[in-house]
């Protein structure tokens, strides 16, 4: 096992140096496929950049997917690894570990294949960060292609309370909220600095409607329902002494409940539209991606929780509504693997990578975020035992 695991900390490592963002994978994809295929695996690309993989391909019923993601963020890494990525992007949520231990299970899986339970698929997905690549694997024919009977995913997690390699098994129903990312241009019209009285300041509007979305959570949503608004990026203006005609922000809106969603994008839109209007401005609303709240099939997640307490040997692994006090205590990330868990019975595991007390004390998403390579065998381990626990016909 410490040879797979020096192995593989390796391959982390690789991937971690080369992050890429969205479907534009390639350095990435390479690095899996000749993994699979040093393995005796033959990967197949489906939709716009992720890989698939089969195990036991030739056994009865229907196969559990096991789904890890690839891409990174572009954010630009600020630590002080020998291994950091130098292009601007980086691993900062741990999508190379996600695909470094699910390579790593494969290689366990392919030793094992004779005695598979089922088929198992190995889903190595981009665009998870986008929440655009679960869509586009599913629109590419997954399910048609194959007969899949459930799906397990695994997300590590930094700067937690939870000591490092325990795992929690999502309960069933939600365990991630639905997102939206949202584009608002503001139109208004550009003039000289000295003479604002003949132009309409787009980067002032667009500076309001930022002040007015924050009305939804403060004023027109119950202070118990989960819901964030966050407005990352801003642009406008070429000059200092010019007036923008032009002003764009962009951002991303968070619910748990489907009900709570629809109405926070139909009041963004009404919320910038409107206050463009005041001002003499117009504004276009965009919605370019999502994705629906994830939700935990709860007997599998049951069946799952039980088969990692026994086959992992350790007692660190819990059900999130034992420890967490239900899942909407908090608003966490969400996640694409959404889409296929609306079609097929689907579990989340959270995988401790880093407690604060040890000194990981960057959250994810993070430039100095970092991870405890240890766990690697643990996630492993913890798809593995999955892929041998028959759930469902």
């Amino acid at each position: 096992m410490r040879k797979l695991q020096d192995k593989y900390t390796q391959i982390r490592r690789k991937l971690h140096q080369n992050a890429e963002i969205g479907f534009d994978v390639s350095i990435t994809r390479q690095i899996v496929c000749d993994t699979l295929l040093s393995l005796g695996i033959s990967p197949k690309t489906i939709g716009k950049g992720s890989i698939m993989a089969t195990l036991g391909e030739k056994k009865k019923g229907k196969a559990l997917l096991l789904r890890a993601d690839m891409d990174g963020l572009p954010i630009t890494e600020q630590t002080d690894k020998d291994y950091a990525c130098k292009t601007g992007n980086m691993h900062a949520c741990g999508h190379d570990f996600h695909t470094a231990t699910l390579l790593m299970a494969a290689e366990t899986l392919k030793a094992r294949e004779q005695t598979l339970p089922r088929p198992v698929l190995l889903l190595f997905q981009a665009a998870e960060e986008t929440l655009e690549g679960a869509k586009d694997v599913l629109s590419s024919g997954l399910l048609s292609l194959y007969d899949v009977g459930g799906a397990v995913m695994l997300h590590v997690l930094t700067a937690t309370d939870l000591p490092t390699g325990h795992i929690v098994v999502s309960s069933g129903g939600v365990s991630a909220p639905a997102a939206d990312y949202f584009t608002v241009e503001v139109i208004g019209k550009a003039c000289h600095g000295s003479s604002p009285q003949n132009g309409v300041d787009a980067l002032s509007v667009c500076a309001r409607i930022l002040l007015g979305l924050e009305t939804l959570s403060a004023r027109e949503l119950p202070t118990v329902e989960p819901f964030v608004l966050t407005v990352g990026k801003m642009q406008s203006g070429v000059a200092s002494n010019a007036i923008p005609d032009i002003a764009v922000m962009q951002g991303t809106l968070r619910a748990f409940d489907e009900e709570v969603r629809a109405f926070a994008k139909k009041r963004l839109k009404e919320i910038s539209k409107g206050i463009a209007k005041t001002f003499r401005a117009s504004a276009k609303v965009t919605f370019t991606s999502g994705c629906p709240a994830l939700k935990n099939d709860g007997g599998m997640s049951a069946f799952i929780y039980n088969a990692l307490k026994n086959g992992l040997g350790m007692d660190g692994v819990y059900l999130s509504a034992d420890i967490d006090g239900g899942v909407k205590k908090g608003l966490g990330g969400s996640e694409d693997f959404a889409y296929i868990a609306e079609k097929v019975p689907s579990v989340m595991l959270a995988l401790s990578a880093g407690e604060k007390d040890k000194g990981y004390v960057y959250p994810l998403h993070h430039p100095k975020t970092d991870f405890d390579e240890s766990v690697i065998p643990i996630a492993a381990a913890a798809y593995a035992v999955a892929a041998f626990t028959k759930y469902g016909k």
